[in-house]
This record gives structure tokens, C-alpha cells and sequence, in this order.
């Protein structure tokens, strides 16, 4: 799941293609300014945001001038190119003060990190849309994965996107719809696929061995803040060969473990 190597379509398509969806199209296109400038390396000028978002200049500029006055975009009048401001860390700074996930995840993180020498993610899951990395602990010398706190990617991908349709109760056609939309490097196919959610259920926990990304093994176990659906994931990521070496049925159990403790401690027995 590296923001390097991550196989979901261009953001840029994708969040021009949410503007165009959206029944708020204010707070669509705002959102998706912000998204595009953080992840973006380097300053965007007016022009470039309207393109990549499929927006008119002139309603562009509109949005990106309340952000500014809002702080939560600065514009260089020297180069007249626009990047994020720092009034989006006081939202992020509220927002994981108030989240207890994180909190009670970070220790399990870095054990299982150092232990097995992955890298560790805390994933939120959106529904069907996407997940975000909101915890992470890197990895040793033998795998290093680029996907920081705020990362998004496809809902359904990988082994936490396995765990989702185990455990999210959605419709197969549903599901269907949004596989076809997924990127792999070895990719299953949907009544494969299907066989191996079924398999998810019995153990709880999901595993994709280089089918996202080919000779790198990703671990994934749900976490419930209620009784519905899962809320989060813990997600164990590294090379398929080191891991059979250091013992990937250990890591799958205590990444296992290390779920259900959580779940338990933010909702109860699940």
C-alpha cells in the first residue's frame, strides 16, 4: 500500500470525478482543492487546480480565494502558486485528540513493527470508498513503504479489502462494480476473489500474497468501534520472502490478537 506504488486510478481523476457527483458542490470542490494541493510536492498555480479538477478558472479561483481567507491555503503572490496553509493542522490536531483509536493502536503498531520487521498502518475505513492511514509505524532496513498519516486508497484493495467485504455485509453486485475499478499487479480474479473473503470470515483476519503488489506480503485484521461493521483495520506490510522467514503464521495471529484487544477496548466484545 505505498503512496509510490499504489494502484488506484490518478487522484486527479478521481476527485474531479467526486466534484462532478457531489450534491454539495461548494464543499466538494473545496475538498477536493485541499486534497490535490496535499499531494501535491510542490505549489500549484490556478490553472493546473482547474485543469486537474475539470473546474472553470473562474470558479476555481473563487474556491481558492474562501480557503485562503479561511487559512487553509496560502498563495504566494511571487510566484502565484498556491499550497496548503497551516490552519489544517489545527483540524487534524482536533481531530486526532479526540480519536481514541490511535491512541490505543500506536503501541501495538510499533511491537508488531519491530517484532516482524513490517510496516504497520491504522487504516479508517470510509465504506465502499476509500480507507486512510491515520497510525502508522515503519518498518527496518527491508522494507520501506511511503504511505504517511492521510494516505488514501481504494476501499477494496489489498488484504484490508478483503476483510471489508467479509465483514461489511455489502451486496456481491456492489462489490462486483467497485472490483472491477481495482489495480493489482497479479490481480484475482472476482469469483476467486470471492472464495478467498469467504475464507476471511472463518479465520478473521485477511492475507494477499503479492497480488497488489507483486513479492510484497500484506496482512490485514479488522478493528470495531460498533457492532455493524468495522470501523478500522491493523495492516501489516513486507517482503513475502522475509516474512515466511520470520514466521507469517506468528504475525498473522498477533496482528489477530492485537485487533480484537482493540475492538474490545472501544466497543466492547465483538
Amino acid at each position: 500500500m505505498s503512496e509510490v506504488r499504489s494502484r488506484s486510478t490518478r487522484p486527479d481523476r478521481e476527485l474531479a470525478k467526486a466534484v462532478q457527483a457531489s450534491k454539495a458542490p461548494a464543499i466538494s470542490r473545496a475538498a477536493a482543492v485541499l486534497r490535490l494541493l496535499g499531494k501535491s510536492d510542490a505549489p500549484l498555480g490556478l490553472q493546473t487546480i482547474a485543469r486537474e479538477l475539470g473546474l472553470v478558472p473562474s470558479t476555481c479561483l473563487y474556491v481558492l480565494r474562501a480557503l485562503v481567507a479561511e487559512e487553509f491555503v496560502a498563495f504566494d503572490l511571487d510566484t502565484k502558486r498556491y499550497s496548503l496553509e497551516a490552519g489544517v493542522l489545527t483540524l487534524a490536531r482536533h481531530w486526532l485528540r479526540r480519536n481514541r483509536f490511535n491512541d490505543l493502536a500506536q503501541a501495538a503498531l510499533e511491537r508488531i513493527s519491530k517484532t516482524f520487521d513490517v510496516t504497520m498502518m491504522g487504516v479508517q475505513i470510509v465504506g465502499l470508498e476509500h480507507i486512510v492511514v491515520v497510525a502508522c509505524s515503519q518498518s527496518g532496513a527491508n522494507l520501506q513503504v511511503s504511505a504517511q498519516i492521510g494516505s488514501r486508497f481504494p476501499a477494496l484493495i489489498s488484504a484490508t479489502g478483503r476483510c471489508i467485504a467479509a465483514f461489511g455485509n455489502h451486496p456481491e453486485e456492489e462489490l462486483k462494480s467497485r472490483f472491477k475499478e481495482l489495480r493489482w499487479d497479479h490481480p484475482p480474479g472476482f469469483e476467486e476473489w470471492l472464495k478467498q473473503v469467504a475464507r476471511v470470515r472463518a479465520q478473521g483476519f485477511a492475507v494477499d500474497d503479492g497480488h497488489y503488489i507483486a513479492g510484497v506480503t500484506v496482512v490485514a485484521a479488522p478493528v470495531w468501534k460498533s457492532r455493524e461493521r468495522p470501523s478500522h483495520a491493523l495492516v501489516a506490510i513486507g517482503i513475502g520472502s522475509n516474512l515466511k522467514r520470520r514466521g507469517l503464521p506468528a504475525l498473522q495471529q498477533e496482528l489477530l490478537g492485537a485487533a480484537r484487544t482493540l475492538s474490545t477496548q472501544l466497543c466492547g466484545e465483538v
